[in-house]
């Protein structure tokens, strides 16, 4: 998926414009790039647009991921973009159902086998 997709599709979806959209992406990305190990964000950077491939930043020096929530994510999310935590939490979902098509279905997998249950609900259906 090209970068200008993947923002108009998150900016449909939360009704911001293509400008908010991108930065929310961009801030998505990042916290969950602080989530995930090392080895799975090289993996992830590889399939996503040129233009968020920078945006997750490497995990904790050893390697892994920082520990936080769902919470803590929409905290995050907040401060880098100023949305207020409705918005956060809607432009979460939005990035993650759009990351979703954008990589692989084992590569998203692989991401999400990495969250916590309270944001990995945020994209997957009831069995």
């Amino acid at each position: 998926m090209e970068f200008s997709e993947f923002v108009r599709t998150v900016a449909d979806h939360t009704q911001l414009s293509r400008e908010e959209a991108a930065d929310l992406s961009r801030a998505v990305l990042e916290a969950l790039g602080q989530r995930i190990s090392a080895g799975e964000l090289r993996q992830l950077g590889v399939e996503l647009p040129d233009e968020l491939r920078g945006t997750p930043r490497k995990p904790t020096k050893n390697g892994h991921g920082q520990k936080f929530g769902l919470v803590e994510l929409i905290q995050r999310v907040s401060k880098h973009t100023g949305l207020n935590s409705t918005e956060a939490f809607n432009g979460i979902v939005a990035v993650l159902s759009t990351l979703s098509d954008a990589v692989s279905p084992k590569q998203f997998d692989d991401v999400l086998a990495q969250l916590p249950g309270d944001v990995t609900a945020l994209v997957r259906s009831p069995s």
